[in-house]
């Protein structure tokens, strides 16, 4: 059987690798980290990636190494908030510092080859796939993008997962296990400032006299956690317009509200799983294999990156901080329409 080669040994690398190894295609992944590490993510696996999980036998021992699930959220804007409502599916929250590690063991478990501290860059080669690292954009309609997280102790939540607004960022909160939870923001700065944002932990707290500032008003961060990106491009891509084959955030980025970027990083992955065994089986060319894959990705994201789009124009629209913004956080139809439109 033909190799595939992956670049990038994050959630859509190893998925792919683990997937592509249960088919017996022989696999190498290519990470240019070291295990275990922190990554800013939201850390909990909602909507479809359950079921990707299941699949190939991965969700049950995420629960053994200490995967918790979230069964309620809520939102929490200066204008008002939602009521704490049970998820519609629960979540399933784990630390990406754990995840990677245990998802790399698996990999290499099944016979993978991993080559951690390597960076392979050409991926336009025959039987590569780009699994690496997100699309980088300076700035997008004036405006800069960029993450931050951190886990933290002492943390009062109200629900399992709760997601703060402003109006220049927000901070999602999750219950992981051991008492710990995390915070995960992203924000937005205008391209043309020269003002230096404020100190990392004074940005994950919020405003003063916030929700949010209070929530973590006896909190205590793990200094090791704190980790942090720039350039973030938010502008949904279609793979079909790449020369390389990509899954994961090499492919598209979701924006973080809807909370389904690690959902789409499985989905992704077991999506190429297919074609790429067909080609390693020298049943399908390599553009053939590549095609179906960016078809397939294409088909399964394109409603639901327009869907998270319209809701981040959501988040930031001065037309939602009055009353108007209080009544959708109170709407159970909306927020039904929502989880099943991002799921």
């Amino acid at each position: 059987m033909k190799p595939i080669t992956v670049i990038g040994g994050g959630l859509a690398g190893l998925t792919l690798g683990i997937a592509l190894r249960q088919r017996q295609v022989p696999v190498t992944v290519h990470e240019s980290g070291t295990y275990p590490r922190h990554r800013v993510c939201g850390e909990f696996i909602n909507g479809r990636g359950n079921d990707v999980l299941r699949r190939l036998g991965l969700r049950e021992l995420l629960v053994q190494k200490g995967a918790k699930p979230a069964l309620s959220g809520c939102f929490i804007s200066a204008s008002g908030s939602s009521p704490v409502r049970v998820l519609p599916e629960p979540a399933l929250c784990l630390s990406r510092y754990v995840l990677d590690a245990l998802l790399a063991e698996s990999f290499v478990g099944c016979g993978g080859v991993l080559r951690s501290g390597s960076r392979e860059e050409n991926a336009n080669d025959e039987g590569t796939v780009r699994a690496s690292g997100r699309r980088r954009s300076t700035s997008e309609n004036g405006w800069r993008w960029f993450g931050l997280k951190a886990h933290a102790f002492n943390v009062r939540l109200s629900a399992d997962l709760e997601m703060h607004i402003f109006p220049d960022a927000y901070v999602g909160l999750c219950r992981l296990g051991d008492a710990e939870v995390n915070v995960c923001g992203l924000f937005r700065r205008r391209a043309s400032a020269s003002e230096m944002p404020a100190s990392r932990e004074e940005m994950l707290l919020g405003p003063a006299n916030s929700a949010l500032r209070a929530r973590l008003a006896e909190s205590q961060f793990v200094p090791g956690s704190f980790c942090s990106v720039a350039g973030l491009s938010l502008r949904p891509h279609r793979a079909v317009d790449y020369a390389e084959c990509c899954i994961g955030d090499a492919l598209t980025m979701t924006p973080p509200v809807t909370g389904n970027g690690m959902s789409m990083a499985f989905e992704s992955a077991e999506l190429a799983a297919e074609p790429l065994t067909a080609y390693s089986q020298e049943k399908l060319s390599w553009p053939e294999a590549r095609v179906a894959i960016a078809n397939a990705c294409d088909k399964a994201f394109r409603p639901r990156l327009a869907c998270a789009r319209a809701l981040q124009w959501m988040m930031f629209s001065p037309l939602l901080r009055g009353w108007l913004g209080r009544a959708a956080l109170r709407s159970d139809w909306l927020w039904r329409v929502l989880f099943a439109s991002t799921r």
